[in-house]
């Protein structure tokens, strides 16, 4: 029925107004009488087979909602009401920050892809962090892990960068389990030359001293582009080696345009942003596969990027992921694709056992 029937409703809209309405509605329906527990009875599946215990986190299942699409920390409650096993926040900035001029956000129907250069728009790090501080004295039985993923304001020099990610971790510290560095967005200006080896050394070696000088230290993930070399692929092992950072978010968006369906003169028309969605699907599962190989499994890895269906899921977890995304995907499949899913999931797992009696 949701590709059938909502989904050619929904894709009449643009594509930012129609998230913001649709976000809206469901934070209001969930609200009401006895619904987040319906939601949760169609949508969640509580199965201590699906926990996954990666950098010391438990999470009650592998798949979770992305960074981009809770950007202010809004529906956390809501999101986890329809079977994410973690949500990611953000990206946050220390000050708030319109992002880029509309329109931003691009629909490729016949790739199942976004194309987006929303230039991290958001509210400031400071109310994000206190809903969130909200949500964990309010959880209402849910088990959810909540990821922070912060990044510096488009008018922040490079040479600064590292003030404007120490003030977003200082502030989202106690309000978060984990944190995502982001230098591989390509919509803010210069961010992605936070990825070569020395700058990023330097920002990732200062966050982890911050880090380490707190009693108990939170998890810190690096994302990454999937438009890296392998040469530049071996600096980030290194990297992580190094800083002994938590693990590593493989992919963000692509600049590429191969190999679309979508005509030429619509990509063009469309211009600069960053890709996502199915065509990310085969170039995130080979940075998953190079780094986890590479490095011999020496840290996790939560892979994202084109994942549509639970084998599209299972590919990224066999490929080297400990964890997985999704975002794009939600749009286009609907709120059921994370059930489907963690049910893959559990009958690998039974046919497994199966195999082994």
């Amino acid at each position: 029925m949701y590709k059938r029937v909502i989904l050619p409703l929904l894709f009449r809209f643009d594509a930012e107004t129609i998230h913001h309405t649709v976000t809206s509605l469901l934070k209001f329906a969930l609200a009401l009488p006895g619904m987040s527990a319906l939601c949760r009875k169609l949508f969640v599946i509580d199965d201590q087979r699906l926990n996954r215990t990666v950098f010391g986190l438990t999470f009650p299942n592998p798949v979770g909602m992305a960074a981009g699409f809770d950007k202010n920390a809004e529906f956390v409650s809501e999101l986890s009401d329809l079977g994410f096993g973690f949500i990611e926040i953000g990206t946050v900035t220390p000050r708030p920050q319109p992002g880029n001029a509309k329109p931003r956000l691009f629909r490729l129907k016949a790739d199942g892809g976004l194309v987006n250069r929303m230039g991290f728009n958001n509210k400031g790090v400071g109310p994000a962090s206190g809903r969130l501080r909200s949500f964990s004295q309010n959880r209402g039985g849910r088990n959810v892990i909540v990821g922070g993923n912060i990044g510096k304001n488009k008018d922040t020099p490079n040479d600064n960068a590292l003030s404007d990610y120490l003030i977003c971790f200082r502030d989202l510290f106690e309000a978060v389990d984990y944190f995502v560095v982001n230098v591989s967005s390509p919509n803010t200006p210069g961010l992605r030359d936070l990825q070569e080896r020395e700058p990023l050394t330097r920002l990732l070696t200062a966050l982890q001293a911050e880090n380490l000088r707190r009693p108990n230290p939170k998890p810190i993930l690096l994302k990454i582009a999937p438009d890296l070399t392998n040469g530049q692929l071996d600096d980030i092992i290194a990297i992580v080696s190094d800083t002994k950072i938590a693990g590593v978010i493989a992919t963000n968006t692509t600049i590429s345009r191969e190999g679309l369906l979508t005509d030429t003169a619509t990509i063009v028309a469309i211009g600069a942003g960053g890709l996502s969605g199915q065509p990310l699907r085969n170039r995130s599962t080979e940075v998953i596969r190079y780094l986890h190989q590479q490095s011999n499994g020496a840290f996790p890895i939560i892979g994202v990027g084109g994942i549509f269906s639970a084998e599209d899921a299972l590919e990224k977890l066999r490929a080297g992921a400990s964890l997985i995304q999704v975002y794009t995907s939600f749009i286009y499949e609907g709120p059921a694709l994370t059930k489907k899913i963690n049910r893959a999931l559990l009958k690998e797992a039974a046919e497994k056992r199966t195999q082994t009696v």
